[in-house]
């Protein structure tokens, strides 16, 4: 049983059409990246996913252990104020308001095992804007963390690390979802073979569009 599938998908941006006729299955436990140039739709497929907005024509539908409030998403950083007057605690915190506008002691739980689990305990205290790029990053994904347990969507996540922290972060994208088991969705820019970290490549690059294995698409990539 896929976890989401799309059938015959259409999407619009204001009246130009950007997606047309798309399928795709992810199961549980998939990590898919999203590919392709700028314009392709990527950010708009991951708006329709969300329920941000309606497909003109298709269909998105979820297994029904997903419920869309329950999904974990971490925008880009430049859609985030880095100078916002909060610690990386209260901002992580907000992650569990899909459960109610308090934070019970089972949420606070849930924070506190998502700051233990990306070993970002010395810098919860700390605002926001004194982090690093790297530091941020972690904290906005240990906010999509405390929303979910099954579904991660991440928008572009690297695209302003240094080399080394990117590593970091696959590194930590991977594991969560090897031995959580977390259902992983990431649009990227990141075409370097080396990089594309999981197991499902979806291009949506008109002129050379593909869904299925990374192998495969890897090996397409060579046979170009």
């Amino acid at each position: 049983m896929s976890l989401i599938k799309a059938e015959k998908l259409s999407l619009y941006y204001g009246n130009h059409r950007i997606i047309d006729s798309l399928n795709f299955a992810i199961n549980a436990g998939d990590f898919l990246c999203i590919v392709g140039p700028n314009g392709s739709g990527k950010t708009t497929l991951l708006k329709a996913l969300l329920g941000e907005i309606k497909p003109k024509s298709g269909k998105i539908s979820f297994d029904k252990s997903i419920q869309p409030n329950f999904i974990g998403y971490m925008p880009q950083e430049n859609h985030i104020d880095r100078n916002f007057p909060a610690t990386a605690y209260e901002i992580i915190s907000t992650g569990v308001l899909n459960r109610g506008l308090f934070i019970s002691s089972d949420s606070k739980k849930t924070i506190e095992s998502n700051i233990k689990l990306l070993n970002i305990e010395n810098i919860a205290k700390k605002n926001f804007s004194e982090l690093s790029g790297g530091q941020r990053q972690k904290v906005l994904l240990a906010r999509a963390l405390c929303a979910t347990q099954k579904l991660l969507i991440l928008d572009e996540a690297s695209n302003n690390l240094d080399y080394s922290s990117k590593q970091s972060f696959y590194k930590l994208l991977k594991k969560l979802n090897a031995e959580h088991e977390l259902t992983i969705i990431m649009v990227t820019h990141d075409l370097d073979h080396k990089n594309l970290l999981g197991n499902k490549i979806l291009s949506l690059d008109h002129d050379n569009p593909f869904f299925g294995l990374t192998a495969d698409y890897v090996r397409r990539i060579h046979a170009h």
